[in-house]
């Protein structure tokens, strides 16, 4: 019996073993967010292109710095994308005005800036249809793109933008000036990590962003055409790969 008892735990021990071996050979190994078990469905992040690029700005807090970013831009001869909430557009009608007037692109960020990854079908269609209907009152357009609050998106979320025939969008580089970091460090960041086909994230009443616009928009117009996102994603009808790129 002894001996029977010592055979029993040599195996249990091969193969606890061989369970952390297999267990060691799968940390760090990335599995696509497409290639889940249930298929997860994807927003753009970025797009494939030799020399466009979008910069957008979201709002959904303060407008102060709103009318210079856009007189910026339009100084420089490009236009942006403002994704507005309903909550930013109702405290802001003239600013949401101004910019649509101006030419730049609105995207929808929903009413209330909740998190909408696990909401239900009928509460993201709530969400969105406030804020179209808002804009086409007040600029008589309807947006074509859409940014989750947070980046916070799922599937229904997708789906539900896809039966109004709207695009999620993401971004690939993020300026991160939310955090209030300095003029200088902005400039680095967004020109440094941008490239052909990326969408650039701001945020319309971030700090230091108005002071950083001029250095960011030299510098990239150099190698790159500033559009809007939905000139972007104009002609793009390929897939979006496991990176969120949307290829032509």
């Amino acid at each position: 019996m002894r001996l029977f008892g010592v055979i029993r735990l040599k195996k249990a021990v091969i193969v606890l073993v061989a369970v952390a071996v297999l267990l060691a050979s799968m940390v760090g190994t990335a599995v696509p967010l497409a290639t889940a078990a249930t298929t997860r469905k994807l927003p753009v992040y970025s797009v494939e292109d030799e020399h466009k690029i979008a910069i957008t700005f979201d709002a959904s807090w303060g407008a102060e710095r709103t009318k210079t970013i856009v007189d910026t831009l339009l100084r420089y001869g490009i236009k942006g994308t403002f994704f507005l909430t309903g909550i930013w557009i109702d405290e802001y009608p003239e600013e949401t005005k101004y910019i649509a007037e101006m030419g730049m692109e609105i995207g929808n960020h929903s009413q209330h800036h909740y998190n909408m990854g696990k909401m239900a079908k009928g509460e993201i269609e709530k969400e969105i249809d406030s804020v179209n209907e808002k804009l086409s009152a007040l600029t008589a357009k309807t947006p074509a793109v859409f940014r989750a609050p947070f980046g916070d998106y799922g599937n229904t979320l997708i789906e539900v933008l896809e039966e109004k025939g709207m695009r999620c969008i993401q971004w690939d580089v993020d300026s991160l000036d939310w955090k209030g970091l300095a003029k200088e460090t902005l400039e680095t960041r967004v020109i440094g990590k941008t490239t052909a086909g990326s969408i650039i994230l701001c945020h319309n009443n971030s700090e230091h962003i108005a002071e950083a616009l001029p250095a960011i928009i030299e510098n990239l117009r150099k190698k790159y055409e500033f559009v809007t996102v939905s000139e972007l994603l104009e002609g793009k009808k390929g897939t979006i790969d496991h990176t969120g790129k949307l290829h032509a």
